[in-house]
């Protein structure tokens, strides 16, 4: 699944194009690289987020082949720190 599109379903970040954005600016890390948008995302990476004045680092703990409800959204992830 593409870095975009696991943000939006898992809740990490509510919209997909608000995630491109965040993601073209350099402001997103999958196992500590910048990444892209279109990078492919598979459980256990590392996802860093930085936000203006906080930083979110989860793990990805399964990816799904759709959308999921949001019950489901925050079994995707664990926040490490």
């Amino acid at each position: 699944m593409r870095l975009d599109k696991f943000l939006k379903v898992s809740r990490l970040i509510k919209r997909r194009t608000v995630a491109n954005e965040v993601s073209d600016t350099g402001r997103v890390f999958v196992n500590g690289n910048p990444a892209k948008p279109a990078k492919q995302i598979k459980e256990g990476d590392e996802i860093r987020i930085e936000y203006a004045n906080r930083t979110v680092k989860a793990r990805v703990l399964r990816v799904p082949l759709n959308n999921v409800s949001i019950q489901e959204a925050s079994s995707l992830y664990e926040i490490i720190e």
